[in-house]
């Protein structure tokens, strides 16, 4: 059976180049031309999403948040295609939910290679991340349901910042280098910088409150989870 992917543009002539391509390397393409109709289109159900982020009625951003929060499509690939350069875009569009972000213009060969690279990571049989439920101090991680509890009150992460929580409670007390987590979490063939990190923790910290520490930095390092044993 073929990938499907959902194809998100508001400029046509995009749209259809990128789309003859993606065919062309055998993957079934499905198109929208802003934020709503992707929403609509979300019910061919795809297996990855490549957005623009500047479109009308709904912008890209607003689209991912949208898609993330669909049953079903918590852990889809999403994947930003846009003319938005910044680092703060790129680390906003991370934050999100997205898990690739990428800068127009960009050749299709490119494109191609970064799309199987997500598919992998998603096809994978064996995963860094634990998929069994995690009880260890104050949090209970559920893995296969993306789901957490702190204190017993069920608390929403978005996808990454589930992942990163997941992968430092999975092994707790060890040291893990920012560019650990960035490949374990994102993939290596995944372009982000290590800052994207440090705002996904602090995010993180945010969400776990009065057990904020439980995330400790190790300062010219990275992170660690507290061992509770």
């Amino acid at each position: 059976m073929k990938e499907k992917i959902l194809l998100v543009d508001d400029e046509q002539d995009i749209v259809e180049f990128l789309e003859y391509n993606l065919s062309q390397e055998g993957f079934d393409v499905v198109t929208a031309f802003n934020g709503e109709e992707a929403i609509e289109k979300m019910s061919s159900n795809p297996t990855l999403v490549i957005l623009d982020v500047m479109m009308p009625k709904m912008d890209g951003y607003q689209a991912c948040s949208r898609i993330r929060s669909m049953p079903g499509f918590e852990s889809i690939p999403i994947m930003f295609l846009t003319a938005k350069s910044t680092e703060l875009d790129e680390v906003h569009g991370l934050n999100i939910g997205a898990d690739d972000y990428i800068q127009k213009p960009v050749s299709p060969k490119k494109l191609i290679a970064r799309v199987k690279s997500n598919l992998r990571k998603l096809n994978k049989t064996e995963s860094p991340l634990p998929s069994t439920v995690i009880s260890i101090g104050p949090l209970e991680i559920d893995r296969e349901k993306y789901k957490v509890l702190v204190d017993s009150e069920d608390i929403v992460f978005p996808k990454k910042e589930f992942e990163i929580l997941s992968f430092l409670a999975g092994q707790p007390g060890k040291v893990f280098p920012r560019e650990k987590i960035l490949s374990d979490v994102w993939g290596d063939n995944i372009y982000v910088v290590e800052r994207t990190i440090d705002v996904h923790v602090r995010k993180i910290r945010e969400k776990l409150g009065i057990h904020a520490d439980i995330i400790e930095t190790v300062k010219g390092v990275g992170y660690r989870f507290k061992n509770f044993e």
